[in-house]
């Protein structure tokens, strides 16, 4: 599979290796849990988050151990699964499109498999980016569970590799939790494997707070990003795409500041999520009235000030405000414009922003986002998924998500922490174009970035 990696350099490799996986298997909890339905929130039961994401993990070999990755974390999943029960469900749609949990301790699927890799040869080809070599394999996707409904809420593949290293994926139900909420659920995953005997944080369920009733419903905020949708897409259904993964290390950060007035202060989201906006807007070439958008993903914990929700809540508290611009404005006028409306849509966001979007999915049938002209970005550098540590093998080399894109919809990027073989610090962020608009793209970050870095 073609995979590259740009900035400060491009490198193109292919790779292929074998899988041998054994039959899947349901991991149930290790003790009897509740038996109930249990409602999602207005937030977690929205159209826009009713798919399947995958993240993935790679852990170099212990030599000094002899415990068996798979069945560490087989054990710790039954032990996990006491506490978050619901996760052994499956989802049921009620009335008005409500979704809720059906606890029925089914339990989640397991896949353990073999991989005729080493990890070093993985990273000598520059494969512990996205998009990975054999992802299908390494997270198979189970006949009749990527559905929404009725299936395992989590799917589990651990894959040893023949320098005895192993790759954890993972795919979840994103209805049921956000990044921060997987964190969590990670967290108490490691430290279960770890030998604690319950999770430092009791995980909470609680989703009765964000959900409002439609009669008590009230919409008080213009909500542009569930608007309905009349245009059409710059991105053409069908057409063939290629995924890249970019690595900004501090270096290309200041050079992306060095397009911005000296005095502009600002968060390295939001100079490269500016940058990514316009450089994505040039390489689609788009019509210059076309409306284009960039929607930030808001972790919204921190809104509820007079109502804190538990630290151990796990469900959805994220919004997706919408900077909107034509695209000649993106083109045309200096990266100022962009990053200060994205600044603008950031402080957006208010407690009473989130509960209006629970009121308008409530009364106006839980509606998608819209993705015409859209590029959403979503930073997962503060949510510890590097930091994920089941003993003996110590953090991932690579933890996050396993590709760009999410279901059908390719105009999503992730920001992901890494440690480049070099051992250079930085953000990879990994974004799927129609080829020759990658071409674009990607001769406009470098003619941009070459210019800039000279003069650091």
């Amino acid at each position: 599979m073609d995979h590259q990696v740009s900035l400060p350099q491009s490198t193109t490799t292919g790779l292929s290796f074998k899988v041998h996986r054994q039959q899947p298997e349901l991991i149930t909890p290790a003790k009897p849990t509740p038996r109930e339905l249990k409602p999602l929130s207005d937030i977690d039961d929205q159209q826009g988050l009713r798919f399947q994401i995958p993240v993935i993990f790679f852990y170099r070999p212990n030599l000094s151990s002899d415990l068996d990755p798979v069945q560490v974390i087989k054990k710790a999943l039954a032990d996990a699964l006491v506490y978050y029960y619901p996760f052994a469900g499956r989802l049921r749609e009620l009335s008005n499109r409500k979704l809720a949990v059906d606890c029925t301790g089914e339990g989640v699927l397991f896949i353990e498999a073999e991989a005729d890799v080493s990890l070093a040869e993985l990273e000598e080809a520059d494969a512990l980016l996205p998009p990975f070599p054999c992802l299908e394999e390494l997270l198979f996707d189970v006949e009749g569970s990527s559905d929404v409904l009725n299936t395992p809420l989590l799917l589990v593949q651990v894959t040893r590799l023949k320098c005895c290293g192993f790759i954890f994926a993972l795919r979840f139900n994103h209805t049921m939790t956000d990044g921060a909420g997987l964190s969590l659920f990670l967290k108490s995953l490691c430290e279960l494997a770890c030998g604690l005997h319950a999770p430092s944080v009791p995980p909470v369920w609680d989703r009765h707070l964000l959900t409002v009733s439609a009669s008590e419903a009230l919409v008080t905020h213009t909500h542009r990003e569930y608007e309905e949708q009349v245009a059409i897409d710059v991105v053409a259904t069908g057409d063939p795409l290629v995924s890249r993964s970019f690595f900004f290390r501090a270096e290309e950060i200041s050079a992306i500041r060095k397009l911005l007035p000296s005095d502009l202060r600002n968060t390295s989201f939001e100079a490269l999520s500016s940058f990514l906006w316009r450089c994505r807007t040039i390489a689609l070439n788009p019509d210059p009235n076309t409306e284009m958008r960039l929607t930030c993903i808001i972790n919204s914990r921190s809104k509820f000030s007079n109502s804190p929700l538990s630290p151990g809540y796990y469900g959805n508290v994220f919004v997706i405000p919408a900077a909107i611009a034509t695209a000649r404005d993106l083109m045309e006028k200096p990266l100022e414009f962009a990053l200060r409306l994205i600044q603008e849509t950031k402080s957006s966001v208010t407690e009473n922003y989130v509960r209006s979007v629970t009121a308008l999915m409530a009364t106006r049938g839980r509606p998608m986002f819209v993705t015409a002209g859209n590029y959403i970005i979503s930073d997962l550098r503060h949510f510890d998924l590097g930091k994920v540590d089941f003993g003996p093998w110590g953090k991932p080399v690579y933890g996050g998500t396993a590709k760009a894109g999410i279901a059908l919809f390719p105009g999503v990027s992730f920001y992901v922490p890494f440690k480049n073989k070099k051992g250079e610090t930085g953000t990879v962020v990994a974004i799927s174009l129609p080829v020759r608009a990658m071409e674009r793209f990607v001769a406009e970050l470098n003619g941009v970035l070459n210019v800039f870095m000279s003069s650091l």
